[in-house]
């Protein structure tokens, strides 16, 4: 906290902003990240929730983007195993839409495109003699799966920000860069913490890593002019609960030529999402609007035998995709690809336009590769085979690591060992250092959530407030009663006090 002097300052605590600091950070650079909210409490915690090389992109011949994505699928999976798996997905056939051969040519494309060793191949089904064909209208008789994965998307960032903080970066969240005054080797930044406190560092290089912002931060921040410019596009998503007990997800055809999902999601619900709306009011806050809680319903409701309708709509998100402006007429088929803008008229100025979840950890090699070439410092690309926090599992076999929790702690309820497997892998260790019984974990402060957990959050992984806990670090908030978030930010008044500590933000401590 009392460093001033840096190689590099991210701004933005997004995936992308968390990608590049921890990448940075593992070759030797010093990095500041600073981001004036909750880790991913934007765009990426409202994403789909896929690790995909998006199968509809190779409409818009994207060839190259869908490439990276899947070579990035399997990088990913073997890197975070407790909070990414493979998902088998199943597209029945609306003979009105696509034609047959067509979806047969681009699952051959996405077959082979990249190279599979954990993913299998697509094939052909009939959907009566299908598992998946159960939920569905009889009208639809056949159908395809092919391979992707899912991803805890809030986690993921937060797993990167607590990778790039033990190798020494920073992490300041709450904290805001109000001011960034370009010289010729450095930039002189202003960090405002949520109390209104400012305190001055300097870096040799910033990355514009604002998402949403990135024009916003160019323009009244760093005073930098630029030609690109991202288009803000609204994704919506709905849950309701659980339509199938089988593990397949959904991909559906609509007249309107747009897809949507319906994913298993958190044991009892069902996702479906997402809409893809040109969107020109403030980033901070998007909103799902009425038409597009009918839109998703109606075009599940296409596909299912069981009716959906907004009253089933247990909650709800959106969010805002800062894609890469093309000028494309579609917002549907606006480029999900990004391009990093590097600014050298003076101190370095890297600048992220657009990208998309799956193909982070590639972007954020690319800007380390610039960022040392450019301070001529630090060690070559790392991440390629390195584990995420908590995703250093042998053979990277989820299910086996739970087998043997579970056999070492036979007194750990089922759900709750799945649930902290899942969030945090190896790293539940610490959590269970020295327990025998769920009475070691403390007070349980919610049903399943117990002080232990909640220390672990706060001392750890930034976590300040319910909404953090409840909604970012875990999907707990969807499982238990409707006055739970107030519940648990009385009771963190009442035990944990505000401190500042060597980790990073504006931080909380138990009494």
């Amino acid at each position: 906290m009392q460093r001033s002097e840096f190689d590099v300052v991210v701004v933005g605590g997004g995936i992308n902003g968390a990608g590049i600091a921890r990448d940075a950070a593992g070759r030797g650079l010093s990095v500041l990240l600073c981001e004036k909210d909750d880790l991913a409490r934007h765009t990426s915690s409202a994403s789909t929730k896929l690790i995909h090389g998006g199968l509809r992109y190779l409409e818009y011949y994207e060839f190259g983007l869908v490439r990276k994505a899947l070579q990035e699928r399997e990088v990913l999976l073997k890197a975070a195993p407790h909070i990414m798996w493979p998902l088998r997905f199943v597209m029945p056939h609306d003979s009105h839409l696509r034609p047959v051969w067509m979806i047969r040519a681009g699952l051959f494309l996405y077959d082979h495109l990249a190279r599979r060793e954990i993913l299998p191949a697509s094939s052909a089904i009939r959907l009566p003699e299908h598992p998946a064909g159960q939920p569905l209208r009889g009208q639809f008789q056949r159908g395809f799966v092919y391979s992707d994965g899912w991803v805890q998307d809030a986690r993921l960032v937060t797993l990167c920000a607590l990778d790039a903080h033990e190798r020494g970066a920073v992490v300041q969240t709450r904290t805001r860069c109000s001011r960034a005054e370009r010289g010729s080797q450095h930039w002189q930044i202003s960090l405002e913490d949520s109390s209104g406190a400012t305190r001055t560092v300097q870096a040799r290089a910033l990355v514009n890593a604002a998402g949403p912002w990135v024009g916003d931060f160019l323009r009244d921040v760093a005073q930098v002019q630029s030609k690109r410019r991202v288009r803000l596009i609204k994704g919506s998503h709905i849950v309701v609960k659980k339509l199938y007990e089988h593990p397949y997800a959904y991909i559906f055809q609509n007249p309107d030529k747009r897809i949507i999902f319906a994913i298993p999601y958190e044991e009892d619900f069902t996702l479906i999402g997402t809409t893809d709306i040109e969107y020109r009011g403030k980033a901070e806050e998007v909103a799902i609007d009425q038409d597009e809680i009918d839109y998703l319903c109606q075009m599940a409701s296409r596909y299912f035998t069981q009716p959906i309708t907004p009253a089933d709509v247990v909650w709800h998100y959106s969010g805002v995709r800062p894609l890469l402006d093309d000028e494309s007429d579609d917002a549907a088929g606006v480029t999900r690809d990004y391009d990093l803008s590097l600014d050298t008229q003076g101190a370095a100025l890297l600048s992220v336009f657009g990208g998309k979840i799956t193909t982070f950890r590639k972007l954020a090699e690319e800007a380390g590769d610039r960022l040392q070439q450019l301070l001529a410092k630090g060690s070559g690309a790392w991440t390629e085979r390195a584990t995420l926090p908590g995703g250093d599992m042998p053979a990277a076999d989820f299910a086996a690591f739970l087998a043997n929790m579970r056999a070492m702690h036979p007194w750990l309820p089922e759900r709750l060992s799945l649930r902290w497997a899942h969030s945090y892998g190896t790293r539940c260790a610490q959590l269970l250092r020295g327990a025998n019984s769920l009475a070691d974990f403390g007070t349980e402060v919610l049903p399943g959530l117990y002080a232990r957990e909640i220390r672990y959050l706060i001392e750890q992984e930034w976590a300040l407030s319910a909404e953090d806990i409840l909604w970012r670090r875990s999907k707990l908030g969807l499982h238990l009663p409707a006055d739970s978030a107030s519940r648990l930010d009385a009771w963190l008044t009442d035990h944990v006090a505000n401190t500042t500590e060597a980790k990073g933000s504006t931080r909380s401590a138990f009494n």
